[in-house]
């Protein structure tokens, strides 16, 4: 076998080009309708526009890049979302896309095995992980009408959003002091009778907070509550579970036990956008997407993935650069476990160099790989201006020099829970966030403390004199 070394898509999307080429050559040659032709020089014209106009974005693809969650896909993604997008086949059914229903099939089995779930499970690729989380709150509805759906204060915008568009009323359950959901405070909602779905997640969006699943399941059930898990940022940190504290570690080993869970391969699992998946522990539920079409199921009897989903045309593209990256990094500890993992290290040790640091402190620990910290600062407003000041001025340098960040918005509250006693003068204040999701992340973290710390100082300069 040879060693392993980095690829670009460069080098690898000529050659599937060619090979898709090969297969449209065995149908024969056709003229390609004039209606269809364009100019050369004006075509070159417009993609020299395209490419300087794309220059107009933050270098997502870059280590230094550690602001929202966004990772670029992996050359394999690419190459394969590329390739297959020739054809461009539509996973809604099998007869718009035969060999890409059959690669959905085999990397939801694996997803499947990953979580730990029931082999007769029901599920498939979605469009994005609002899509995904939308069907399961869907089906807790029909299973539970007329309750609601509870979900932490800081879980995902989405599921208050989707209750909106499903008519359902959701309730936001306060969150202790790493920002987990409050279990006293749910159970309180519990024992009203009112709840029909909680939602628990495993990886908030804002912190990378881990709600305390294993302590819900039994409240759930002796309450009657679905319960769904939201992992679409946090799944794929099952595999490390020995890279996790102890207490997040449990609530991972929980998910098995749960009806409903949704992931995003776009985010931890090297694909492009858009690419989620919703997975249920049951195939009971198939009952609530029955429908029918006469025109679409027609070349084979077996199920089509648009007979049990909500989103009709998938692209099939999205199911083969899935297949094709698990390929090469199968979703094992040793797979993409050791993409991930990285991640959670940098965040841990960024969160030992701002502890000692005389001019930033640490929110809170992390828990998976986002860390939230903040300057040494009096008073709220001061926070919010420092904290301000550090986003821009650590981005506008030169390009090599950049560190692009986050911010995150707090209230004084929220500060003094975690032992940060801040001047109450403005109802919220801006805080620093990094996500720290590509596995470069885990070198480069100490230079990248090193400038942001050089920034807060000439921050805190400018801001406070």
């Amino acid at each position: 076998m040879a060693e392993k070394r980095a690829v670009t898509a460069a080098e690898l999307i000529p050659g599937v080009i060619a090979g898709i080429d090969a297969i449209k050559s065995t149908y024969g040659e056709w003229d390609v309708h004039p209606s269809m032709h364009v100019d050369p020089d004006a075509l070159r014209s417009v993609l020299s526009e395209l490419t300087s106009r794309l220059d107009d974005a933050f270098p997502f693809f870059h280590p230094q890049y550690a602001g929202q969650m966004l990772k670029p896909p992996h050359p394999v993604a690419v190459a394969a979302y590329t390739a297959t997008m020739l054809l461009n086949p539509n996973n809604h059914s099998i007869d718009g896309g035969r060999a890409t229903t059959i690669m959905e099939r085999e990397v939801l089995e694996q997803l499947v095995t990953m979580f730990g779930y029931n082999p007769d499970y029901l599920g498939h690729l979605t469009w994005s992980g609002t899509t995904a989380n939308l069907e399961a709150l869907w089906v807790g509805r029909e299973i539970n009408p007329g309750k609601a759906i509870a979900h932490s204060k800081d879980s995902h915008y989405t599921h208050s959003r989707m209750g909106e568009v499903l008519g359902v009323e959701t309730v936001a359950i306060a969150t202790d002091s790493r920002g987990r959901m409050d279990l006293g405070a749910l159970e309180s909602e519990f024992a009203t009778g009112r709840i029909g779905t909680v939602v628990v997640t495993l990886g908030t969006t804002g912190l990378g907070a881990v709600d305390p699943l294993a302590d819900i399941v039994p409240l759930a059930r002796e309450h009657g509550v679905r319960i769904h898990v939201d992992t679409a940022y946090g799944g794929f940190f099952a595999l490390v579970g020995d890279e996790l504290d102890a207490e997040a570690a449990r609530h991972y080993a929980a998910i098995p036990l749960t009806d409903s869970i949704v992931v995003d391969p776009h985010k931890h699992g090297l694909q492009p956008y858009g690419c989620g998946a919703v997975l249920f522990n049951s195939q009971d539920i198939i009952t609530y997407y029955k429908h029918d079409s006469p025109y679409t199921y027609f070349a084979s009897t077996d199920r089509h993935f648009g007979e049990i989903q909500l989103e009709c045309s998938r692209a099939g593209a999205s199911a083969a650069a899935l297949w094709t990256t698990l390929k090469m990094f199968p979703l094992t500890r040793a797979g993409l476990g050791e993409i991930v993992a990285p991640g959670r290290r940098a965040a841990m040790l960024w969160h030992g160099l701002v502890s000692e640091s005389d001019v930033l402190q640490p929110y809170q620990v992390p828990e998976l790989d986002i860390f939230a910290y903040l300057p040494r600062v009096e008073s709220m407003s001061e926070l919010d201006r420092v904290s301000h000041a550090i986003f821009e001025m650590a981005a506008d340098t030169t390009r090599p020099q950049q560190t692009h960040l986050a911010t995150y918005v707090v209230t004084a509250a929220q500060l003094a829970v975690r032992g940060i006693d801040l001047i109450d003068d403005a109802p919220t204040a801006r805080i620093m966030r990094s996500v720290l999701m590509k596995p470069e992340h885990e070198e480069l973290v100490p230079e990248m403390h090193w400038h942001v710390e050089m920034w807060s100082r000439r921050a805190m300069e400018r801001e406070l004199g």
